[in-house]
């Protein structure tokens, strides 16, 4: 179904739940082959009752099953992830230490750093 992902990458990590979009992970599948080197998934999908979703006012792009955190390791492999998200056209990039969120808002796009 997807080259380098399993949908069993992207559970709920406090709910088991799963509504990734099937669609999103293809583009990942992109990404993931534009960087060249494998990710490792910190965060896929987020059930409504997850935690961190309980304490927003709106559900974001993690329980609506577009958005990923990716792990990363030093700065050449945070700037590949960013650099060819935005080339793919993820909407939704944030920059942290050890991972990049992607994600494909259908808002204004936003990067962002944690």
């Amino acid at each position: 179904m997807f080259k380098y992902f399993k949908l069993e990458d992207f559970e709920c990590s406090e709910t088991g739940e799963n509504d990734i979009s099937h669609d999103f992970v293809h583009k990942l599948d992109e990404l993931r082959a534009a960087c060249g080197f494998p990710f490792h998934i910190t965060s896929g999908f987020r059930s409504k009752n997850h935690s961190r979703e309980k304490s927003k006012q709106n559900p974001g792009s993690h329980a609506r099953g577009i958005a990923a955190d990716i792990a990363v390791q030093g700065g050449a492999q945070r700037m590949k992830v960013v650099q060819m998200a935005l080339e793919l056209g993820f909407s939704g990039v944030g920059v942290a230490n050890g991972f990049i969120h992607v994600d494909v808002r259908d808002t204004t796009p936003v990067l962002w750093c944690y």
